[in-house]
């Protein structure tokens, strides 16, 4: 079941560790992702996250992030 509450949570919420540690997670550069992808995401909430950070930005939707953050303030 889809929880619409994931989508706020990537334009909020901060990369916890790493090169780029304090960065949000919906600003973080496909290249970053992919090596997650390939590496494997980590456990839990922030895995899933990224995981959808990255199909968001695999497929061309990162209109809906922007959008996103131009009405959540």
């Amino acid at each position: 079941m889809f929880n619409p509450e994931i989508l706020t949570d990537l334009i909020k919420v901060q990369m916890p560790f790493g090169r780029y540690k304090g960065t949000l997670l919906s600003d973080l550069p496909v290249s970053y992702l992919e090596w997650f992808q390939r590496q494997g995401f980590p456990d839990g909430k922030l895995g899933m996250m990224l995981a959808t950070v990255y199909e968001i930005k695999l497929n061309g939707l990162e209109d809906i992030l922007y959008q996103l953050k131009r009405g959540v303030r």
